[in-house]
């Protein structure tokens, strides 16, 4: 019901209360003009005020068919000899209003048309009104209050509609940057809920998968072995669910509440990625020098680079041997990550190349690398992965920051 007011009855009032005082001081200016009174009777002067005004009250409704009757009537009255002499421009005061939100509304093409044909049709309308009409009210005479030039009179005109035009332009131009920057912020939030999404099922389901790849290998053989590879499943698969709910309440709030309600990844998890990667197979060596505690954004983009980098050597080197290295100096965050590649010269898993989400040993496909590469970027810094020579792959990252956790 309020938002119901506010749309169709708050402006509808405005605009109505703006025609209504339109009206009135464009009637009183035709009675008691600056300059030689209209041949008119007095009392068609609140008519005419009426008619010229009208188009303010329902702009919003068809607001293009309005400025055609709003400078259809400015101008036919000027002509006819109704308006106040030394005061015309008065009479094109709804045009401008009404030219004004056909400005916020239409594209700038089309309301340039409409200045320009407004402009044009006050032109001629207040040339003709002082070459056929203003001749004839001059021999009556009179005691003018306000020469009435035509120039000042044209001048103040297009002044007026040129202000109106300028005016909405501005503001649908702010609106249209106010739009395009809001779709701009979704499609960042969209990427970046796909981002922790990829990082946090990507991880976890790789550890399954190898751990349920042992557990059906050895299951006749070594039964207690299943157990322990059954009790990783289990752990894995309850904190990747508590992570997926944490990240999809991102998308029923600002994200703020939710992510009060489970503590979000930082350095304090790196440990925990590294033995997840053990227990799949991976021997890795973790190493981890932290001057200053990072902002909570740097420790969790750290997080997520390492954790998708142990993914991708899990899924398409292990087992292998891999290091981990992470330098926090206060001012920029360092993350290198190198593994040895398959053992024994093990070719990699069908359907995938070595390394398969980084596109084939130093491509640049598969959606790891690319949410890796825009967590550096957006901290302006630099990603870099490729196969090393003597063998394996290698992932670096630096991100530099402010110690407020904005861009260095």
């Amino acid at each position: 019901m309020d938002r119901t007011w506010r749309r169709f009855g708050g402006r509808g009032v405005l605009d109505a209360v703006a025609a209504v005082v339109l009206a009135l001081t464009i009637g009183y200016a035709i009675v008691d003009p600056p300059g030689p009174s209209s041949w008119w009777p007095l009392w068609s002067a609140w008519p005419v005020a009426a008619v010229v005004s009208l188009p303010v009250a329902v702009r919003r409704r068809r607001p293009r068919a309005m400025l055609g009757v709003a400078c259809a009537s400015g101008a036919l009255a000027t002509m006819a000899g109704a308006v106040a002499a030394g005061m015309i421009w008065l009479s094109f005061v709804p045009t401008v209003l009404v030219l004004y939100l056909v400005a916020t509304v239409v594209p700038v093409g089309w309301s340039a048309a409409g200045l320009v044909t407004c402009a044009s049709a006050a032109v001629a309308a207040i040339l003709v009104f002082y070459a056929q009409v203003f001749p004839g009210l001059v021999l009556t005479g009179w005691k003018s209050e306000l020469p009435p030039y035509w120039p000042i009179e044209i001048g103040v005109t297009c002044v007026l509609l040129t202000v109106g035009w300028t005016l909405g332009t501005v503001v649908r131009w702010k609106r249209d940057t106010a739009a395009r920057l809001a779709e701009a912020a979704v499609t960042d939030e969209r990427r970046r809920i796909a981002r922790e999404l990829h990082d946090v099922i990507g991880h976890s389901m790789s550890l399954i998968a190898v751990k349920a790849t042992v557990a059906n290998h050895v299951a006749d053989a070594r039964p207690q072995e299943v157990r322990a590879a059954l009790a990783v499943i289990e752990q894995t698969s309850r904190s990747t669910l508590a992570e997926i709910h944490r990240v999809l309440g991102l998308l029923r709030s600002d994200g703020d509440l939710q992510e009060a309600i489970l503590p979000v990844p930082g350095m304090a998890g790196l440990p925990k990625l590294a033995a997840d990667a053990r227990s799949a197979g991976v021997e890795v060596d973790l190493t981890v020098r932290e001057e200053a505690a990072p902002p909570p954004a740097v420790a969790m983009s750290v997080y997520r680079i390492v954790q998708q980098a142990l993914t991708n050597v899990v899924t398409h080197a292990g087992p292998t041997r891999c290091s981990v290295a992470v330098d926090v100096d206060g001012r920029v965050a360092v993350i290198e990550v190198v593994d040895d590649g398959p053992r024994h010269g093990r070719p990699p898993r069908a359907g995938q190349g070595d390394h398969g989400d980084h596109g084939g040993h130093g491509g640049h496909g598969g959606h790891g690398l690319i949410g890796m590469r825009e967590r550096a970027k957006m901290y302006g810094g630099t990603f870099s992965a490729e196969t090393r020579p003597e063998g394996g792959f290698r992932v670096a990252a630096r991100l530099p920051y402010d110690p407020s956790g904005t861009v260095s």
